[in-house]
């Protein structure tokens, strides 16, 4: 199992619309990316506001996700819930 990890770091200035992340952001990266489960965490403490995890069964079926001719989309409307820069990271599933 492949999980994609996209983690928003927190800040003084940092806004982040968690309804529009659960409802229309996650809606958009399902379509594209194809994941087969998706996971939003939000902080109680820590460096980062929140964290969207998406995974997938391969690193073949991310980076087709990756490759949809719509991905684009998704990081156009990263501008519609938050100002912060998304970092992301791949990570193998070992363990669950």
């Amino acid at each position: 199992m492949i999980r994609l990890s996209v983690l928003y770091p927190a800040g003084d200035d940092v806004t982040f619309d968690v309804d529009y992340y659960k409802t229309s952001h996650r809606a958009l990266c399902e379509r594209i990316l194809g994941c087969e489960k998706v996971e939003v965490d939000t902080a109680i403490t820590g460096p980062y506001v929140a964290v969207g995890h998406f995974f997938f069964p391969s690193m073949d079926a991310l980076q087709a996700g990756m490759a949809h001719p719509d991905a684009a989309e998704l990081t156009e409307d990263v501008k519609n819930y938050t100002n912060a820069t998304p970092v992301m990271q791949i990570s193998e599933v070992v363990s669950s």
